[in-house]
């Protein structure tokens, strides 16, 4: 039937390898369809499309492919308003030749469906899918001309559906998602474009199908080409802007997404993604809450970036994150921003880590029963957080843990967790061990937590880290203004029931060091006791160690914190047992020590005379350590300094102290260090040279410190 239509020679010129031909041949298809439009003769335009279709776009003959596809285009504009009856027949051959090996015919197609698409306008609707996935596709062709044709007829096409009713969004949008993370940069503008476009139109709702492609967006935003970053970060600066001044918005799917890209390699996608992050936070309200364990963990990374921009909008984030008073029964999740900060405080990172420890001291301000239910997952970590390299940030964890250790049981656990560590890891006592203890001082009271250390101390199994561990509060104890209540409070111990207990409670453990005892009783005043410990130490006690801590305790009778004591040599008649126990430390003394000669020069201050009732009397003597004995009235005791006690029992028992006891507590626990170290020695002796050298290695390194830090004290 067609071919009674249609002429033979109009055949063969349509598939004639000249385009002039070819382009005569369409227009008189086109005047024999618009004859047959005008007649009504709709069965013979179908015969006339088939014949187009199968005769020629679908030939192996590259020339009768092109005909076909000019024809078809002519066809239709020979239909004109009646061209929608036979969209189908004509449409579908031209999308098959979108794929097309010849780019010649891909470029006659795109040619073809623009002469189609201008004149069916909106009915061309139905077909927009398939027509999208065949622009996508040929945005990123080989052909420069076939790409400057899709272009022409991507443009024509976003007219139509800018004013269409009948586009689908609903249906469009999964093809525009599964598209967006395609990598050709002609693909990418393609893409932006026409998001681009369809948001410019009011009755397009893009802002609620952004989940959908936004992760595409941002993937964007680190592509190579300068152009397609551009459009990406513009597209989303209008959408920002949407978002802005929309009422209803779906925070919670972007979140997902914008927390994903804030750790990107790339940093101007970081610096987007954190930067909507902030908007979010400041507009999502209550819709963010069960997202904040993941922004945080997004945060708190950035407060460390090494760009200055994304460092400056994470901290104003995680300040505006902060003061956002979330309640558990809204969604909040203790636990997980537990989890978050609990990891970044590994972070290599110091302005992490310290964000990272706000939000838990913040947590227990707030939160603090959520806490401490979830306090195992974290106690270990704020341990080994003790050890980290910057002051700040250990100060920060003493924070925590003071804060923690309100309660009695956690306080517990902390100072047993504490020693446990100094104990394992010899470095944390050596450079963290009077920064925590003292910072934990002020904290927690001084006087709770020496107690409860030498309450610890007194049972340690392990004799050496017992003795390094005693020295170091004994110093702290000596020199801390943080401890001077402590050390006042000490001082009482002969007339105070306070001072007399704290003095009982430190003994046990100081036992565990001849100096720290000695350096006890002079800082309590019970200067007959000092004196008969000294007396007691035997040869074994007297050693290297002894000596170098007995200068350092020289030293430190020098310094303001034992003035009083220096004072009281001024009473050498009241203050007889300070005498016998400076001297008594003197005689142990090498004489071309320098500590010796600090000592012997301070004793030679003491004035030749003494006190008995109302009278002064001086020795005939020049020695500056007068015999005082005779001066006390008969039938007297002396049981400690400052006191003339008619009890001859009191020398014994003051104040409720029984020194007797303590004496045999103190020689006791020395002789089980004398019989340590004797074990040790032959253990040496019969190890192999390097396991000598490891043996002590470790604890030798942490007594060097300390003894670094005392004579700097002088």
């Amino acid at each position: 039937m067609a071919d009674a239509v249609i002429p033979p020679a109009v055949f063969r010129n349509l598939s004639d390898k000249l385009y002039e031909k070819r382009k005569n041949a369409a227009l008189e298809v086109e005047g024999i369809v618009k004859s047959l439009a005008a007649a009504g003769d709709h069965e013979k335009i179908s015969s006339v499309i088939n014949l187009l279709t199968n005769e020629f776009t679908y030939s192996p003959q590259a020339n009768h492919r092109k005909g076909g596809l000019i024809g078809l285009a002519a066809a239709t504009v020979g239909l004109t308003t009646e061209a929608s009856q036979h969209l189908e027949q004509i449409v579908r051959p031209v999308l098959f030749s979108f794929a097309d090996q010849d780019s010649r015919v891909r470029y006659y197609a795109c040619e073809a469906l623009y002469n189609i698409a201008k004149v069916v306008r909106g009915d061309f609707i139905i077909f927009f899918n398939e027509i999208f996935d065949a622009l996508c596709k040929l945005s990123a062709d080989s052909d420069a001309n076939v790409q400057s044709a899709a272009h022409l007829l991507d443009r024509l096409v976003k007219d139509i559906v800018t004013e269409s009713d009948q586009f689908s969004i609903e249906e469009f949008i999964p093809l525009l998602r599964d598209r967006m993370n395609v990598l050709n940069p002609y693909v990418r503008q393609f893409l932006v474009g026409w998001i681009t476009v369809l948001d410019s139109v009011p009755d397009i709702d893009m802002l609620g199908f952004l989940p959908d492609f936004l992760d595409g967006l941002f993937n964007m935003l680190s592509d190579s080409s300068h152009e397609i970053r551009q459009q990406a970060d513009s597209a989303l600066s209008e959408f920002l802007q949407e978002i802005k001044n929309s009422p209803s918005v779906d925070y919670g799917r972007m979140a997902e997404i914008l927390v994903q890209r804030a750790a990107s390699p790339d940093e101007f996608t970081r610096l987007t993604a954190i930067t909507w992050i902030n908007e979010f936070v400041k507009l999502g309200g209550d819709q963010l809450v069960p997202y904040y364990a993941d922004i945080l963990g997004a945060i708190l990374p950035c407060i460390s970036d090494k760009e200055e921009k994304i460092r400056v909008v994470a901290r104003e984030t995680n300040e505006e994150l902060r003061s956002y008073k979330a309640d558990p029964a809204e969604g909040f999740d203790v636990g997980a921003i537990l989890s978050i900060a609990r990891r970044q405080l590994s972070s290599e990172w110091e302005a992490t880590r310290i964000e990272a420890l706000h939000w838990i001291s913040t947590l227990l301000n707030r939160h603090r029963v959520e806490v401490l239910s979830s306090l195992s997952d974290i106690f270990d970590t704020l341990l080994k957080a003790l050890s980290d390299p910057t002051d700040e940030v250990v100060l920060l964890v003493l924070e925590v843990h003071a804060c923690i250790a309100k309660d009695l049981q956690h306080f517990r656990q902390l100072v047993v967790f504490l020693v446990h560590n100094f104990r394992i890891d010899h470095s944390l006592l050596e450079k963290r061990g009077a920064l925590i203890i003292r910072r934990l001082c002020v904290l927690l009271d001084a006087e709770r937590v020496y107690r409860e250390l030498s309450t610890i101390l007194e049972g340690e199994a392990d004799l050496d880290f017992a003795s390094i561990m005693v020295q170091v509060l004994n110093f702290i104890l000596l020199t801390s203004s943080e401890l001077a209540d402590l050390r006042d409070l000490l001082k009482q111990s002969l007339v105070n029931s306070a001072g007399k207990d704290l003095f009982v409670s430190l003994y046990t453990s100081w036992c565990h060091s001849p100096m720290a005892i000695i350096s006890l009783c002079l800082l309590a005043q019970t200067y007959q006791h000092a004196s008969t410990v000294i007396q007691s130490l035997v040869e074994e006690d007297i050693n290297v160690k002894f000596l170098v801590q007995l200068d350092k305790l020289i030293r430190l009778l020098e310094t303001p914190i034992f003035a009083y004591l220096r004072l009281q040599l001024l009473e050498p008649g009241r203050y007889t047992w300070l005498l016998k126990a400076l001297n008594g430390l003197l005689m142990l003394l090498p004489q071309q020590s320098a500590a010796f000669k600090i000592l012997r020069t301070r004793l030679k201050t003491v004035p030749s005379y003494s006190f008995s009732g109302d009278q002064v009397k001086r020795t005939s003597s020049g020695n500056p350590h007068p015999q005082i004995i005779h001066h006390i009235p008969c039938g007297s005791q002396i049981s400690e300094d400052g006191d003339i006690n008619q009890d001859v029992g009191a020398c014994n028992s003051h104040n409720g102290i029984n020194f007797t006891a303590s004496l045999h507590q103190f020689e006791q626990m020395q002789r089980q260090h004398r019989m340590h170290a004797k074990m040790q020695a032959l253990s040496r002796n019969s190890s192999t040279p390097s396991s000598k050298v490891r043996s002590k290695n470790n604890w030798t390194r942490v007594e060097s410190t300390f003894r670094e830090l005392w004579l700097l004290s002088g």
